[in-house]
């Protein structure tokens, strides 16, 4: 992987700082729909938001009446980026912006040997890298053709969905009732080549209103890089003679919330303590919400979360709507002051869209990495930053081809509705207070 990817760095880097003179990055310009199998085509129950072309736009109805739609548009510098992103449960009259913008920030490869460190998205070339979609790797959906610069026409934006399992399951105590449903998710997602690596970026959007976001890393280990016999790898292969380097991958999303339509939310920290029994008790837990009002470093722990929250939508319970962060398993690199960090929430500006290497131009000696920007600055318009790493450390059953290692993180409602969105009709007089065993 060394040599290959820093080939590319240099080839890339010429690219984009003509394209950072410009101050913007590069999208498409152009796009055609190839079916990959027949797709139930989406049935809107409001009309669609004209704030993309059809050719940019992603509009779906899910089982149970779910409809998300959003536009699309790709950069030689992030990939993927989802904009405009809205979510319409059953029986809300009109679409709920979530997102104004999600995007991955940087994947940031670290080798523990000390030799070799890359920032993937702004300096390896990712965007040009988008791979072509064969009609099995989009089961039931359409792959759509993307204009990418320099590179030409290539068949790499999936759109489909999947079955997921139980959304919900409830019995009543008689055994003679059962409610339950299987979910369905909207995925979009493409693939990325950087040297011997492939990356899948992954947004899938759940009937339920969740929403992941998931990196799987695949492809093949680096032939290059088989060479760690200073104890900083894993022997592959035959006997003990091939070690292969081991390495981190530090993925950034950056999310630009739009909650019911302002970018005016506010950002809440809650933590949980748990108080050891006293005598012949139980345990109690007492749960603390702060209020994050200036740019914030945030590091998960054990029972504690954030959610944004809504400037201007309730619920018809009267509940301010917000969406909860759910960080997926992470391996925290403490090498850079960047990837120290689970979580960051900084004030938004145009200029600062790469968590480390950010190409843009902020100004004179204006720091490049989000761990810089966080300042103690007042939010009001906050930008969501998530970091998850993962430690590779190889073995045999990464060859060959490598299994998807995958890296995530959910977005979850809370109180986006005042019940389940998926509440079947006969349980819906229920809300607040269920009765015995339903």
């Amino acid at each position: 992987m060394t040599s290959s990817r820093l080939r590319q760095a240099r080839t890339a880097g010429t690219v984009l700082a003509a394209g950072a003179l410009f101050g913007a990055v590069a999208t498409t310009s152009g796009a055609t729909p190839v079916s990959a199998a027949p797709a139930t085509p989406a049935a809107p129950t409001a009309p669609a938001p004209a704030d993309c072309s059809a050719a940019y736009r992603i509009e779906q109805k899910l089982d149970g009446g779910t409809v998300w739609r959003m536009c699309w548009r790709y950069s030689t510098d992030s990939g993927l980026i989802l904009d405009k992103v809205t979510y319409q449960p059953p029986g809300e009259p009109a679409p709920i912006r979530v997102l104004n913008s999600a995007k991955l920030a940087q994947i940031h490869v670290p080798y523990d040997d000390g030799n070799a460190e890359y920032d993937d998205l702004t300096g390896a070339g990712f965007g040009w890298g988008l791979q072509n979609l064969k009609p099995g790797e989009c089961p039931g959906g359409t792959i759509t053709t993307v204009k990418v610069p320099d590179s030409g026409q290539v068949k790499g934006l999936c759109t489909t969905t999947r079955a997921r399992g139980h959304a919900y399951r409830m019995a009543n105590d008689e055994g003679t009732k059962v409610w339950q449903a299987q979910g369905k998710d909207l995925l979009v997602y493409t693939v990325n080549k950087v040297a011997w690596y492939e990356y899948i970026t992954e947004w899938r959007f759940s009937s339920d209103g969740t929403i992941a976001a998931n990196v799987g890393a695949t492809g093949s280990l680096s032939p290059g890089d088989y060479d760690a016999t200073d104890g900083r790898g894993w022997p592959i292969g035959q006997g003990a003679r091939d070690y292969a380097t081991s390495h981190a991958h530090n993925v950034f999303w950056k999310l630009d919330f739009g909650l019911d339509g302002s970018d005016k939310g506010r950002i809440e920290q809650y933590d949980s303590t748990v108080t050891p029994p006293a005598r012949d008790g139980s345990p109690t837990v007492r749960t603390k919400r702060t209020p994050v009002t200036k740019e914030l470093a945030g590091d998960a722990r054990n029972m504690r979360w954030w959610r944004v929250v809504s400037a201007t939508g309730k619920n018809k319970d009267g509940h301010a709507r917000s969406y909860e962060i759910v960080p997926g398993h992470t391996n925290t690199y403490a090498g850079r002051g960047f990837t120290k960090h689970d979580l960051y929430f900084t004030q938004a500006r145009a200029c600062e869209q790469f968590a480390s290497n950010n190409i843009l131009d902020c100004g004179r000696n204006a720091p490049d990495s989000v761990d810089k920007w966080v300042n103690g600055e007042t939010l009001t318009n906050p930008a969501v930053w998530v970091n998850i790493g993962f430690h590779h450390v190889a073995r045999d059953e990464d060859q060959q081809p490598m299994p998807v290692h995958w890296q995530g993180f959910q977005l979850a409602p809370r109180d986006v509705t005042a019940m389940n969105p998926l509440t079947p009709a006969d349980l819906a007089g229920q809300n607040g207070a269920p009765r015995q065993g339903s």
